[in-house]
């Protein structure tokens, strides 16, 4: 079972394959050059199934999950916001006039990102690809247990904790060396390791069993 994680940052992918007792890191430009590699499931920490309005149960019930920290969960992503604009604050006229939720800054900067791997999921249909949430895994793997906010010294202690509990024994180095120079920072390696994680054993997914298929019949669900 080959498993990899794959999590977002400025100049790219950072991407956590697991085989076995094997645990290596790469970091990638493209999501298809990350996933040019054979493996049997890949997670991704991106919204993949979208509704034309943004609002999505499984991000509902992440939310409702990750309490008192519910807006760890960006929600409202919809493939109109960046199929037709290029200002944030045009496609918020839009979705106004709409009568929908306007777009955060953050969510709308990640646009091109979830545009990415819309189009690869949709292109390779047959293909296991997974969203995934981290801070859902990192909360399984606590017990249960909120965990201090990722950016904080307590956070990124207790996420490397439980990392190496699970098997990543280099996590250390990865953070300190391997991925010095690539742009990607502390949290995105974490988070990518929690999302391999999940695609390789996943403990569970909002909504539970089936998944509902959004207009393009991508599944509307978030494992962890």
């Amino acid at each position: 079972m080959i498993a990899v994680g794959l999590d977002g940052f400025s100049k790219g992918w950072v991407a956590v394959t697991v085989d076995g007792d094997q645990r290596t890191i790469s970091f990638h430009s493209e999501i298809a050059d990350a996933l040019s590699r054979p493996f049997d499931r890949a997670g991704i920490d991106i919204p993949i199934g979208m509704t034309d309005d943004g609002e999505r149960d499984c991000d509902l019930l992440a939310r409702a999950r990750l309490r008192p920290h519910s807006s760890r969960v960006f929600t409202g992503a919809r493939r109109w916001l960046w199929q037709e604009f290029q200002d944030p604050d045009k496609a918020n006229e839009e979705a106004r006039r709409r009568g929908q939720t306007c777009v955060s800054r953050q969510l709308w900067h990640l646009g091109n990102k979830i545009m990415e791997v819309d189009a690869y999921v949709r292109a390779n249909p047959g293909r296991d690809i997974r969203e995934v949430h981290p801070e859902l895994v990192f909360l399984r793997l606590n017990g249960g247990t909120p965990l201090p906010r990722k950016k904080s010294e307590q956070g990124d202690a207790l996420r490397r904790r439980l990392l190496k509990r699970s098997g990543f024994r280099e996590i250390d180095r990865w953070l300190t060396v391997t991925r010095i120079g690539t742009g990607a920072k502390r949290d995105d390696v974490l988070d990518a390791c929690a999302v391999a994680l999940a695609a390789h054993e996943p403990g569970g997914s909002v909504p539970e069993g089936a998944s509902p298929p959004d207009a393009q019949g991508l599944p509307m669900q978030i494992w962890f």
